[in-house]
């Protein structure tokens, strides 16, 4: 019996230990991306409250966003639901955390992503905005946070909506009660060089001004500082605060 309770015990201290190693080293992660975002601040003469930090934990276990939340951070971004769905019951004690799907999203998990995302940054179509409308107003809750995903690339694996078809689709969202339309979104292609990000984030941003709209989602772990001189209000970032990914499991 006594052997057994040593086990256990040491077990909890090795678990602890392991647990307070993460939470530091994100902390100290945390503390080079603050150092980038002041910098990009100082640049372009912004200030610290215009930005929201999203820490994005796609592909990553439950206990990385427990530790990201101890670590002080309270945006996370998610790709799939799925994934998303089964990490939820582990973060309920997370009192002030926010939930962004920065993945693109298959209207038949409308009604899965709805109750459990704070915002949907990847709406991009009047079809599924429709969805999420109807999946919170048969929920009885609160209107959810959205934005609109603008495809400024030429790649097929990317989503959203052409540049051309933005005013109607912003007119339908607006016509939504139970959506908040927030503003744009977008991820270019990746490039070794930041600077060739600027392009679309100045795209972005001429989009947004032209349809009264504020928030600005772009850019990620190495080219965010561009996306903040262009005037981003959201930045993604994964690779710079938690290391490389692993492959998904969906």
């Amino acid at each position: 019996m006594r052997a057994w309770w040593q086990c256990q015990k040491t077990t909890a201290i090795f678990r602890d230990t392991r647990d307070t190693e993460r939470v530091e080293s994100i902390r100290e992660n945390l503390a080079e991306v603050e150092e980038r975002i002041a910098s990009a601040l100082a640049r372009s003469r912004r200030r610290r409250e215009e930005i929201t930090l999203i820490a994005v934990t796609k592909t990553f276990p439950a206990i990385t966003i427990q530790s990201a939340w101890q670590a002080g951070l309270r945006d996370f971004g998610e790709n799939y639901v799925q994934e998303f769905e089964a990490k939820v019951p582990q973060l309920a004690s997370l009192g002030g955390a926010r939930y962004h799907l920065i993945g693109h999203l298959q209207s038949n998990k409308v009604n899965k992503a709805s109750p459990i995302f704070d915002c949907v940054q990847t709406v991009d179509s009047a079809r599924l905005a429709s969805r999420l409308n109807q999946s919170r107003a048969d929920a009885g809750v609160p209107a959810l946070d959205v934005m609109v995903e603008v495809k400024l690339s030429t790649e097929e694996s990317k989503h959203g909506c052409d540049p051309k078809d933005l005013p109607k689709l912003l007119d339908e969202i607006r016509a939504l009660p139970h959506l908040r339309l927030l503003g744009l979104m977008t991820i270019p292609p990746f490039f070794e060089d930041p600077e060739r990000s600027r392009p679309a984030f100045a795209r972005l941003r001429e989009l947004a001004s032209g349809h009264g709209l504020h928030a600005l989602s772009m850019g990620m772990s190495n080219d965010f500082e561009v996306a903040i001189e262009e005037g981003a209000t959201h930045i993604r970032v994964g690779t710079a605060l938690f290391g490389r990914r692993t492959k998904p499991a969906r």
